[in-house]
């Protein structure tokens, strides 16, 4: 079966999903936030501490990677390294990566530029964030950051303002000094970069190289034999929302022989006039080798090699693969013939540098930024690309890719209608890729169960409401697929300009339609076979993009690029190096919007900073950009979203920091755009990427920015941080129409759910001001879970919504400071029993939820968090287990004792905290993929329930023969051998033994049967077979009998023979008797 099958014949499944986010455990109890402190849960706003009630999930996929930014590898024990991504944070492993661990997640960015460790100390390592690799979607950072413990907790170390870092190098045997290469804002002049160095740790810093406002350093190496003597590549570039300028006078090699204090510019035998982007490496067999791949213009750039520490150069080749990009080199640490380089494909030379060959078609991904060399061992490698990381151990002759980390760079996701849900999402040089939200399986939701369906880097992915297998796929410069999920092929379909637009202009290159690296895709409220498309026009299809129709002038300002100037240079000159790298064109759209009430209202925002609205489907557009307040011009539109409550209102987010402008702008207008409201409080200054509006809670926004998602339940007049999601830029949202569920597509940790927004539906301050609520229940489904896909040690799974019931509420203050006080009272029958955690000081206050059927009769007690905040409860939809097994048993084979599945019905659920009740009523439903009568089922139940009452004895009985078996060991070991011991005792011991041994395996036996019995029928929806009703039988047969006969031996024979023990002074424990079932009923 191809994988695009395999993958679709899950994702066009019916079976219908269970709401919740949390995984069972095997007792049905989950509290989030359980594993807090007492104290936190107390910390922020009753808002806040709601807000940390809900849990995040990630469903992957770990398939393809995402881009890497950098490697750190403890050299004396390469099999702990860490992972800087671009996007997706810092990751760590310390087993050669058949395991990695977000190691960063609590920072304040997750961009990471460079990561190194000391070399006397790897527990010391440095973070520099802010990639550099100067993509239009590059995000920044924040400064420089240290770990003293191996990246279990960070230190913020200060340079806030450099924004991105490419490279920091630590003194070999001082590990407080350290040299930090700052390549600066890429979006705007700043004077904070260059070179800076700390000789305090960082407690302080010195910029030790400065050229100009422009220009940062790039890379920067460090002599293996004498730390006072570094070079530094310094970088002139600047990228703004319509170009990009990569090079000028600033860019050059800088050496410093005196740890900084003074530096002298290199320049015999390099490139004259200007220069781009240029990287570094030193020889580690000779110092005096220096390689330096420079960007320059003409057959000046290449490969450049020096043998007396940078005093002169030579030009070896003239390979440099997209050096804005890329301007990775590496010398093999034991042969300075064998030089490495990263580009579009992978590249190694082993003539020192003077030809390449082209490594493209060796199982790897392309565009390369991370190059890892062992100096132990020069066979291994490690290499970090736009599609996660690899490692070789055969010199790049073969590759492993580690898909162990959800690095998914998602632009934009979509999510069908199917039971359960698929989430399809284009990616950053990963094109598009499909997959389920869950799987009914107990191993999550493994990569193979997603699938790339389109290629290029991907974009909107929109799925129609009415057909699943229907897909709209959209890749850079416009291209356009309607790809056919099914039938496993896909259409072009990307509109082309008309004649009659085509006439408007007096060349080719004016008519070509200019589409942006994200052009935006809609598929209409009204009638999903009407897409839109937009470049610098307004396309609408009515027929799935079959034929095209033009509903709108251009949109944009229509400003010539080659007209303006980056750093004071024209874009028209052709002495710009890199010229506009990445944007193809300017002046397009970036956002459409079609108002859920009428078809008739569109709205488009454009790169160059126009917000245009029809009401009348595209006869006349009116621009009202000019009339929302405090947006400066010429501001990226990000998102624009019709509301689904009001004709007139609309949302719009714009990102400004292509003009060098973090700060957030959302507005709201009630009018169509005529006049608007900024609506930011609370949102920090991080760029906007999307905005979500509830379709069915006017109140209820989301917001995405570089950092995370904020939320308001108040239409925006205050937005908060929600909790349990790494720090990660969150570019696209949606909420599920259907599941209701809260679906993100990150870039840089793929996908993301938080499911089941009921309680933010329902939250208001008069709700937090209450000492305990109880929210509404969705009905439950009792699942036949299968565990037929097998799980590899160390694959990545995502996370799956709970099995069960999910139980959410709200303790107030008041009654969390109740049931503590209850919890802590001796003696008190009504007091909650609570759980110890290995290092609290205090036990944990709990609440009890008790279950129970129609009749009234308990089902299963639970009991959940009592402190302050938002809690879950899941009930596993069983019974009380028939015993508590040890602690060892519980992920056995037989996963220790569970109660049994119940019935379908009404259920109630009450809520005991503080001396306040609440009960609700839970509807209960069997797997509808199994098509099954009530009549069945209630046979099932019988016959389990009438196992069940045969578990808990056996189990004991066992655990009492096993135990009276190890007992008569010691008596005979006490009694062999000695003179005193009358020989009759020693036989009537040693019979009395053998008999214990053989009930021992009887009991045994039947345990046995009996447990696997009662797993078989209660795992089935099934009457139970003719076969199973008599091994139910035979069990009733046996099990009493068996017990009777181990009390007898423990009432009456043991306790005769430990008289006759205890004359000779031999007094061991005699056990306890079992009590004998008795059966429920019988057929």
């Amino acid at each position: 079966m191809s994988v695009y099958a395999f993958v679709f014949r899950f994702a066009l499944g019916t079976a219908r999903r269970a709401a919740g986010p949390l995984a069972f455990l095997l007792a049905g109890l989950v509290g989030l936030g359980a594993t807090a402190s007492s104290a936190a849960a107390q910390e922020g706003s009753p808002f806040e501490v709601f807000l940390k009630g809900l849990e995040f999930r990630s469903i992957g996929p770990a398939a393809m990677g995402g881009r890497v930014a950098d490697f750190a590898v403890d050299e004396a024990d390469p099999s702990t390294f860490y992972v800087g991504t671009a996007t997706g944070g810092l990751w760590k492993t310390t087993n050669h990566g058949a395991s990695f661990e977000p190691v960063f997640d609590d920072q304040p960015t997750s961009s990471i530029g460079d990561v190194t460790l000391a070399p006397s100390n790897p527990d010391i390592v440095w973070v520099g964030t802010g990639e550099p690799q100067n993509r239009q979607s590059s995000p920044w950072g924040v400064g420089v950051f240290k770990s003293l413990d191996g990246g279990a907790t960070w230190t913020h170390m200060g340079l806030e303002e450099t924004r991105h870092i490419s490279r920091i190098q630590i003194h070999p045997t001082n590990p407080e000094i350290v040299y930090v290469a700052a390549v600066g804002h890429l979006w705007g002049p700043n004077p904070e970069r260059g070179v800076y160095r700390t000789t305090d740790g960082g407690a302080t810093w010195e910029k030790v190289l400065y050229v100009d406002e422009h220009t940062g350093a790039i890379d920067l190496a460090m002599d293996p034999q004498d730390p006072r003597i570094l070079y530094a590549a310094m970088y002139q570039r600047r990228r703004t929302n319509f170009g990009f300028n990569g090079g000028g006078p600033g860019s050059g090699i800088y050496r410093t022989r005196d740890g900084g204090a003074t530096w002298q510019e290199l320049t015999e035998g390099l490139p004259e006039g200007d220069m781009g982007r240029i990287g570094l490496d030193i020889y580690r067999g000779d110092p005096r080798i220096v390689y330096a791949i420079v960007e320059a213009m003409g057959d000046a750039e290449g490969v450049y090699r020096s043998a007396d520490r940078g005093a002169t150069w030579e030009q070896v080749s003239e390979t440099n693969p997209r050096p804005m990009y890329y301007s990775q080199i590496r010398i093999d640490p034991t042969d300075p013939q064998r030089i490495y380089l990263g580009g579009t494909s992978f590249y190694i030379s082993s003539d020192g540098g003077r030809t390449f060959e082209d490594y493209r078609y060796r199982g790897v991904h392309v565009d390369h930024h991370a190059i890892w060399i062992d100096p132990g061992d020069s066979d291994h490698l490690l290499l970090g690309n736009d599609g996660g990381v690899y490692a070789s151990f055969d010199r790049g002759a073969s590759w492993r890719m580690y898909d162990n980390m959800a690095l998914g760079q998602y632009y934009e996701i979509g999510v069908d209608m199917s039971e359960p849900y698929n989430v399809c999402g284009g990616l950053q040089d990963n094109g598009t890729w499909c997959g389920p939200n869950e799987t009914f399986t107990t191993n999550g939701i493994l990569n193979g169960r997603w699938g790339e369906v389109s290629g290029g880097d991907g974009f909107y992915a929109r799925i129609d409401p009415t057909d699943p297998s229907i897909l709209f796929a959209e890749s850079q410069n416009g291209n356009l697929r309607r790809v056919d999920l099914a039938g496993h092929e896909g259409q072009a379909i990307r509109p082309e300009p008309k004649p009659e637009y085509e006439a408007q202009f007096e060349s080719e290159e004016e008519a070509r339609l200019r589409f942006n690296w994200n052009s935006p895709l809609l598929l209409s409220h009204h009638d999903p076979s009407v897409v839109y498309y937009g470049s610098n026009l307004l396309f609408r299809s009515p027929d799935r993009g079959h034929s095209w129709v033009q509903v709108s002038p251009d949109l944009t300002r229509r400003i010539d690029r080659d007209s303006l100037t980056i750093m004071g240079v024209k874009l028209a000159s052709d002495s710009i190096l890199s010229r506009n790298d990445g944007i193809s064109s300017f002046g397009n759209a970036t956002t459409i919007a079609e108002s859920p009430l009428d078809p008739a209202v569109l709205y488009v925002g454009t790169d160059d900073g126009n917000l245009q609205v029809t009401r009348d489907g595209g006869a006349t557009w009116t621009n009202v950009v000019e009339r929302v307040p405090d947006l400066p011009r010429g501001t990226y539109v990000s998102r624009v979203v019709a509301s689904h409550h009001a004709v007139g209102r609309v949302y719009a987010s714009f990102d400004g920091h292509t003009n060098d402008d973090y700060a957030a702008y959302v507005y709201v207008s009630e009018d169509y755009g005529r006049r608007w409201r900024r609506i930011t409080e609370g949102l920090p200054a991080w760029s906007v990427n999307s905005v979500a509006e509830h379709p069915a809670h006017p109140d209820l926004l989301f917001v995405g920015n570089e950092v995370g998602v904020y939320v308001t339940t108040d239409g925006g007049r205050r937005w908060t941080r929600m909790a349990n999601l790494p720090t990660v830029p969150v570019d696209d949202i949606i909420v599920h129409p259907r599941d209701d569920d809260l679906v993100l597509g990150t870039h840089g940790r793929s996908i993301w759910i938080l499911d089941d927004l009921a309680p933010l539906r329902a939250v208001t301050d008069e709700l937090l001001a209450r000492p305990l609520h109880l929210f509404e229940l969705d009905d439950a489904v009792v699942r036949n879970l299968t565990s037929w896909e097998p799980r590899p040690a160390g694959a990545f799974a995502g996370t799956n919504p709970p099995r069960g019931a999910v139980v959410r509420y709200w303790l107030g203050r008041e009654v969390a400071a109740t049931t503590v006080a209850q919890a802590g009272t001796d003696g008190d029958e009504g007091a909650p029993q609570t759980r110890r955690r290995a290092g609290d000081q205090e036990e944990e206050p709990t609440v009890t939820l008790t279950i129970l059927d129609a009749e009234g009769e308990v089902v299963r007690e639970l009991e959940g968090p009592g402190t302050r905040g938002l809690h879950q409860v899941v009930w596993d939809l069983r019974t009380e287990p028939p015993y508590e097994p040890p602690e060892e048993e519980r992920g056995g084979f037989f996963r220790g004792a569970r109660g049994i599945r119940v019935l379908p019905g009404t259920y109630t659920v009450r809520l005991e905290a503080g001396g306040a009740t609440q009960s609700s009523e839970l509807v209960v439903a069997w797997d509808p993929r199994v098509e099954v009568v009530r009549a069945e089922l209630e046979a099932r139940w019988e016959a389990v329930r009438s196992l069940y009452e045969l578990v808990a004895p056996l189990y004991l009985a066992n655990q009492q023969s096993d135990t009276l078996n190890r007992r008569l060991t010691d008596v005979k070991r006490l009694v062999d051998g000695r003179d005193d011991v009358p020989e009759d005792l020693v036989t009537d011991v040693e019979s009395l033994r053998a008999r214990v041994d053989t009930l021992d395996d009887e009991l045994g036996d039947v345990n046995r049967d009996v447990r696997r019995l009662y797993g078989r029928i209660d795992g089935a929806s099934r009457r139970p077979t003719e076969d199973q009703l008599s091994g139910l039988d035979e069990a009733w047969d046996e099990a009493p009998e068996l017990i009777e006969r181990l009390n007898a031996i423990i009432e009456d024979e043991l306790p005769s023979l430990y008289r006759r023990l205890n004359e000779l002074g031999i007094r061991p424990d005699p056990g306890e008797p079992v009590e004998v079932p008795r059966p429920p009923g019988r057929r």
